[in-house]
């Protein structure tokens, strides 16, 4: 883990031809919230909350499943139609030991409301928490950052010390940090020493995903799409799962097995 962050996923970058697209059946969570994050295409949201809710690039989809919820992730009928790129990004947060089991949440977010600072060639863009003196509109439950930064060839940019745990994911070009040879491309996660000094600097135009946050004082334990400081919390989500006791995703019909 790097600060409450779990799990992270890159989507794509897919090509879709027309009739093709993404299916993402209904499935569970608990203890934790996902963050997903677009760069190019859509997906269409779904869960058993009753939320209805396309994202496309730029906006946040914040989905808090504490106690438990049920979701799917699908190309809408009028994009599949018509085929095209889907690229994007999800993260799992998990949630701290007071609040995994909060009733289950669900926001969305537009473009316009997620906080951007540009300074030297360096565009920064705070999806999630507290960093550079902005503040995210969602709505988390422990300390955090999640940020989208561009960075034009040759452009700086200081990662805070503000944050205990912090790390960067290359999303796309090539990335070196001042005083230390060689450097991070495209894929590549890196984790920061607490409390370094870090200095970025991109080669070529670069784009990368800031994460971390306050490490939580309990071990986490994942299976599957469930995450829980409890064991056999886990185990009673799992039986939940089996015997079909969550909530069903309206228009939904499909149902995934407990992987063994």
């Amino acid at each position: 883990m790097v600060g409450p962050f779990i799990f992270f996923d890159q989507m794509g970058e897919a090509v879709f031809r027309s009739g093709e697209g993404l299916d993402v059946r209904p499935h569970p969570h608990i203890g934790l919230s996902t963050l997903t994050y677009l760069v190019e295409g859509e997906i269409f949201h779904r869960d058993s909350l009753g939320s209805a809710q396309a994202i496309r690039p730029g906006e946040v989809n914040w989905m808090t499943a504490g106690s438990g919820i049920v979701h799917s992730e699908r190309t809408s009928p009028e994009v599949r139609a018509s085929g095209g790129k889907l690229f994007g990004l999800q993260t799992w947060i998990a949630l701290p030991k007071e609040a995994e089991e909060i009733a289950p949440a669900f926001a969305h977010h537009k473009a316009d409301e997620i906080p951007v600072t540009e300074d030297a060639g360096t565009r920064l863009t705070l999806i999630a928490g507290t960093s550079d003196g902005l503040t995210s509109p969602l709505k988390t439950y422990s300390d955090m950052v999640y940020a989208d930064i561009v960075m034009l060839d040759g452009a700086r940019y200081q990662v805070k010390a503000e944050h205990v745990e912090r790390a960067i994911y290359v999303v796309g070009g090539e990335v070196e940090v001042e005083g230390q040879t060689g450097s991070f491309k495209e894929t590549e996660l890196v984790v920061f020493k607490p409390g370094a000094e870090v200095i970025l600097r991109a080669k070529g135009g670069t784009r990368l995903m800031l994460l971390g946050g306050e490490p939580l004082p309990e071990k986490r334990h994942i299976f599957w799409n469930f995450v829980s400081s409890s064991l056999d919390r886990i185990e009673q989500a799992k039986e939940d799962w089996r015997e079909q006791r969550f909530a069903r995703v309206p228009e939904e019909h499909e149902f995934i097995p407990l992987p063994a």
